[in-house]
């Protein structure tokens, strides 16, 4: 569950730019209480990426070896509107059992 959580997130923080660095990606997450580990992020990356959900484009650093950018695609701006559709209605459906199980 967490893992589906974690693509939309990803996803949804990337749609929000025009393309981003992985360490922002994180940021935003740990922002969130989201607590991601580069270990975690970057197979996610490849996968949404392989999936056709994301896109990438290097970028010289000044400072190290050259960045990847990763931008969101039309495939995953559908999927991030399908996945957005399901975490609602998922929330709808815990709330309504919660909202039984209080009374």
């Amino acid at each position: 569950m967490r893992k589906g959580v974690l693509e939309l997130c990803i996803l949804a923080i990337i749609s929000k730019t025009d393309d981003a660095y992985a360490s922002d990606i994180l940021e935003k997450l740990k922002e969130s209480k989201l607590i991601v580990v580069e270990g975690t992020l970057y197979p996610l990356l490849t996968r949404l990426k392989n999936e056709g959900l994301l896109s990438y484009r290097w970028e010289e650093s000044k400072s190290g070896p050259p960045r990847k950018y990763y931008k969101i695609t039309e495939i995953g701006e559908n999927m991030l509107t399908e996945m957005v559709v399901g975490w609602r209605e998922l929330v709808d459906a815990v709330d309504n059992i919660s909202t039984v199980v209080k009374s």
